[in-house]
């Protein structure tokens, strides 16, 4: 079992950024891939990012050239650096893993969730 517990949301203004973290813990947390998701009210939960345990990454269109995943096998922590946050970005932002080197933009197919925390950008 693995839990995962995600930091760092707010409130920012349109322009700003936001680093959000995501700390593993428990049996063979971290070892697999690690995805960031969103999910905005009334939209269903979307891919924002993933990175394999060889730090392989992966974005979304409407991430790339703005957001940046990485990780910290050390401390078990994944980090979703976003810069450039617009409106459109507001959301609860998941941290997700799963067991594997393959990634995935499919929600389904992770096996481990954190709670989620929300992020919102006012204009």
């Amino acid at each position: 079992q693995v839990q995962l517990v995600e930091s760092g949301g707010g409130l920012v203004q349109a322009g700003d950024s936001l680093r959000l973290s995501c700390a593993a813990s428990g049996r063979s947390a971290g070892s697999g891939t690690m995805g960031w998701f969103r999910q905005a009210p009334g939209k269903e939960r979307e891919f924002v990012a993933a990175i394999t345990r060889y730090s392989v990454t992966y974005y979304a269109d409407s991430a790339k050239g703005r957001f940046t995943i990485s990780r910290d096998n050390a401390k078990n922590t994944v980090y979703l650096q976003m810069n450039s946050l617009k409106r459109e970005d507001t959301a609860v932002y998941y941290c997700a893993a799963r067991e594997g080197d393959f990634w995935s933009s499919r929600p389904i197919l992770y096996d481990y969730w954190g709670q989620g925390t929300q992020v919102t950008v006012s204009s």
